[in-house]
């Protein structure tokens, strides 16, 4: 299984996603403003990942600051979660594990500068550790709905190299698989990045997971044929109410899943659900730059001049959601506002 991060000898080694299937290459980063540049280009992505990312990249970039007093260390971590802050605005786990590095701080008011960088490096590392337990928990809760000789509809990556190791989406398929159970994946190949085609098809093949590739638009006659019997994504944030919003192209999924009485659910960890939110409209809706629409892979598929809407996520509503998979157990939308706290 590809790792999408590391921790080793004080530097993090992030997995360059941009080059995969291709190549497989890690870059070194030494500080954090080398982190949040893979966060923010997609060298890294997926919501949990990027958490993970963005708290080993303040963990990195506290080790390396020059100062002395806690109010000197203080100003300037805020300043470096900040930027972390910044790179990724629509997934809630870089801001989820921001905060939970300020609480851990604020809680060690005792602790000296070098103390605090230490505190915060291994709680870096403990937030890694955590989301590999997640995952596991979320495929066990998960494995009832694989069924023998089922076809499964998944879209984008959330699978470990979204995570920090064994994916959301694919945990349950993984586990069905070390259970002997067989069934088949349609992989969308979730334009404009390819994540589908480019790193799903990736770890199923790798797992011996059975899989077929298909364009984004050809999802919906499938469903009509009769050819998918479950739909499974992933969620860079879910609302209070059960809203989620994940990569572009997956409302259109779901409208078409209710349509066609096909089960839809989400996989997603607690630290995707953002408490604070009751409304969909209430989500940053992050727009990318023109050139991930107008070439693949460096190669130019658009006239010079056109312009270019290149909206990464979009929001299903509640009610075209089957279930939520969460390392808690599987929950209707409308049941996600107890599991607060």
């Amino acid at each position: 299984m590809l790792k999408s991060i590391e921790w080793k000898d004080g530097r993090v080694f992030i997995l360059d996603q941009s080059l995969l299937p291709h190549r497989i290459e890690y870059i070194e980063c030494n500080d954090y403003p080398e982190v949040a540049e893979a966060i923010k280009t997609l060298k890294i992505r997926g919501a949990p990942a990027i958490g993970i990312a963005a708290a080993m990249g303040v963990a990195i970039g506290a080790e390396r600051l020059k100062v002395e007093t806690r109010s000197e260390f203080l100003k300037s971590l805020n300043s470096i979660i900040e930027v972390m802050l910044r790179t990724r605005p629509t997934a809630v786990n870089i801001r989820w594990a921001m905060d939970r590095l300020k609480r851990l701080v604020d809680s060690n008011s005792g602790k000296d500068v070098s103390e605090l960088k230490e505190i915060l490096k291994r709680e870096a590392l403990k937030i890694l550790e955590e989301d590999i337990e997640t995952n596991r928990s979320i495929g066990l809760h998960g494995l009832p709905l694989i069924k023998e000789g089922i076809n499964i509809l998944t879209h984008c990556n959330a699978g470990s190299l979204a995570t920090g190791g064994y994916g959301t989406v694919t945990a349950p398929m993984f586990i069905a698989r070390e259970k002997g159970i067989r069934f088949h994946v349609f992989v969308d190949e979730t334009r404009p990045v390819l994540q589908g085609a480019r790193l799903t098809t990736l770890e199923l093949l790798k797992a011996g997971i059975d899989c077929t590739l298909i364009t984004d638009n050809s999802a919906g006659a499938l469903m009509k044929k009769g050819l998918i019997d479950l739909i499974i994504v992933g969620a860079d944030r879910v609302t209070r109410r059960g809203d989620v919003a994940n990569k572009i192209g997956t409302y259109s999924l779901a409208v078409l899943a209710k349509e066609n009485n096909i089960p839809f659910y989400v996989a997603a960890p607690l630290s995707s659900i953002d408490f604070k939110i009751e409304s969909a409209e209430e989500i940053p809706i992050e727009e990318r730059p023109a050139d991930e629409v107008t070439t693949i892979m460096g190669i130019r598929i658009a006239p010079e001049g056109v312009k270019v809407k290149n909206m990464a996520f979009d929001v299903t509503p509640a009610g075209y959601i089957t279930g939520i998979i969460t390392e808690k157990g599987i929950f209707t939308p409308d049941e996600i506002s107890r599991l607060q706290g």
